[in-house]
């Protein structure tokens, strides 16, 4: 029988790795492709650098907010101290070149030399990220020649352009590089402090040479920047699993996979695939094949989604001819329409995030990489989990795995083009979202488990199987996709005071004061910004039209809306409970 969900899943995959860890693209036999390509990427990276030198330094320097630096750097002019001066000589001194260059070699021989690790291509990120950032910093002050600030300057004057911040750049490379592999690398809950401190120290080294006279405003953003840049190009190719390693033979994974299936062992049953090719790759199946071959499954069939068969009839028809497993491959429609074909069959499914949000993959501490989910989850062990059952006028009765909703989530939804997802991803939903602020809020009667309608106005409603979205926001923090219960939200702020409140709210997270299932409401935040209530069934009737979707698709504009919970009624493959 399937388990209750562990309170957070573990992302180990169990699969074999083929290759050997801490090896780098850049260090194997695409080492030429990632020099050209890191090379590339530095001269447009110097390009753009030294082109926003001259637009400063030429037909931009007498517009704000240029025309302003003057004044900043005089009224830091004036602010100077005995304590603040002293705070400054050693915030600068972390991000001169003897300081940068001793923590680089240090820390670089520590990964390298310490016990128990290596980490060459973590030595290689910071190596690069820091010598990259140095050579691009040369060009810029051999084209770009701006004067330093006419104010007394504290240090002694090199004899280099103010533009960029040669100090900051180097702090940016190093301090954001040390953070970015604590932050990816090292395990407990401290691991966050020290990043947080690491990225700290670039901003106080820019901020300690605005003090010290030595560089317009203007001059410590263009080193943040060059900083920044240079560990993305140089992280692309060195930290990132076969971002730019030398191409496979084209049939290398046909290869693999008939070596996995020809070794001895019991076969696995018949699996389907259910896949988005809007956002599935080529090289993601072939990822995906190879490991459901490595666990035994030798009886596997990708079937393709379509603009009018998002994966629900795919999904029946799979159960039909008696598939023991369908792993779906999508965004969280495709996973929607294949739990709705799955509802009560009793046919796990295993979750391989490739969209745009991934809500419930999120929810359930699943890993974002679909190789990785695909692993963890046929290592993992069949769990029960919860489904919302939605309908109203204009919507069929279908089921959601994470949220369903009218107001303003729907109208960011529908106002979210599919390009600017593309391009931006999950962010794209909050720029949609400005637009819909302007919207009248709405009037509704809501009526929970049967007990006395309640009249509410509200901006936005959701009905919720799962608390938290992207970028660690939890709209509706105590919901929970096995508790048998869904959770209702509704967020009414007024003014700037009730959004900083509501903000407050969904931030913090409002406990639990014994709410019950049957209406029992959990009211948050002050002047009824945001209210909660837990039920097993829901009506919600608006005065007016008003835009709905249901997991993250619109579903078009209507008057009513109706959820009930059906507990259990998905069995999904998770990583076991961490011991």
């Amino acid at each position: 029988m399937p388990t209750a969900i562990p309170a957070r899943a573990t992302s180990a995959a169990s699969t074999p790795s083929p290759r050997r860890p801490g090896r780098s693209p850049a260090l194997t036999s695409g080492s030429g492709r990632a020099a050209a390509r890191i090379g590339a990427f530095a001269v447009c990276q110097a390009a753009m650098m030294a082109g926003i030198g001259l637009l400063i330094t030429g037909p931009a320097r007498d517009l704000w907010p240029l025309t302003a630096e003057d004044a900043v750097n005089e009224g830091l002019e004036r602010l100077r101290g005995g304590a603040l001066t002293t705070a400054s000589e050693i915030a600068s001194g972390a991000g001169d070149t003897a300081t940068v260059v001793a923590v680089t070699l240090l820390v670089c021989l520590f990964l390298v030399l310490a016990p128990r690790l290596p980490l060459w291509r973590e030595a290689v990120f910071l190596a690069l990220g820091v010598s990259l950032q140095s050579l691009v910093f040369l060009v810029i002050t051999e084209s770009v020649d701006r004067t330093r600030p006419d104010v007394e300057r504290l240090d002694d004057s090199p004899p280099t352009s103010s533009y960029t911040s040669g100090h900051t750049g180097a702090a940016t490379a190093l301090y954001a590089g040390l953070a970015v592999l604590v932050l990816s690398r090292a395990r407990g809950p401290w691991r966050k402090v020290v990043g947080a401190l690491l990225l700290l120290i670039p901003l106080l080294v820019g901020a300690a040479r605005l003090y010290r006279g030595m560089h317009h405003p203007t001059d410590v953003v263009g080193g943040l920047l060059n900083g920044a840049l240079s560990l993305i190009v140089v992280g692309r190719a060195v930290l990132a699993d076969d971002a730019w390693a030398a191409p496979p033979p084209a049939d290398a994974v046909d290869i693999a996979v008939a070596a996995a299936e020809s070794r001895p062992g019991p076969a696995r049953g018949h699996a389907v695939v259910i896949v988005n090719p809007t956002v599935t790759d080529t090289a993601t199946r072939g990822r995906l094949r190879l490991i459901l071959a490595q666990q035994g499954y030798r009886d596997v069939d990708f079937v393709d989604t379509t603009a009018r068969e998002t994966g629900g009839g795919q999904t029946a028809e799979a159960v039909r001819g008696g598939a023991g497993l369908v792993v779906v491959c999508g965004g969280d429609g495709t996973v929607r329409a294949v739990a709705d074909a799955l509802a009560g069959t009793g046919v796990p499914m295993v979750l391989v995030p490739c969209g745009t949000g991934n809500l419930l993959a999120r929810n359930l501490g699943l890993p974002l990489g679909p190789a990785d989910a695909l692993a963890a989850g046929l290592a993992g062990e069949p769990h029960a989990l919860d489904l919302g059952r939605v309908e109203g006028d204009g919507i069929p009765a279908t089921h959601f795995t994470a949220m369903s909703g009218a107001g303003l989530d729907a109208a960011m939804l529908e106002g979210t083009s599919d390009r600017a997802k593309s391009a931006l991803g999950w962010p794209a939903y909050v720029l949609a979202g400005f637009q819909g602020l302007r919207a009248p809020r709405m009037r509704l009667a809501i009526t929970l488990d049967g007990a006395p309608e309640l009249r509410r106005t509200a901006r936005m409603v959701l009905l919720a199987n799962i608390g938290t979205v992207q970028g660690g926001a939890a709209p509706v923090p105590d919901a929970r996709p096995d508790d048998g219960v869904l959770d209702l939200a509704l967020f009414d702020p007024r003014g700037a005071g009730g959004w900083l409140r509501a903000a407050g709210v969904l931030l913090r997270g409002p406990s639990r004061d014994g709410g019950a299932p049957g209406g029992t409401g959990r009211r948050a935040g002050g002047g009824g910004a945001v209210e909660f209530f837990t039920f097993r069934r829901a009506e919600l009737a608006f005065a007016r039209p008003q835009p709905r979707e249901v997991d993250g698709d619109p579903v078009g504009p209507g008057l009513r809306i109706a959820a009930e919970v059906r507990p259990g009624a998905l069995t999904i493959l998770l990583p076991a409970r961490e011991k």
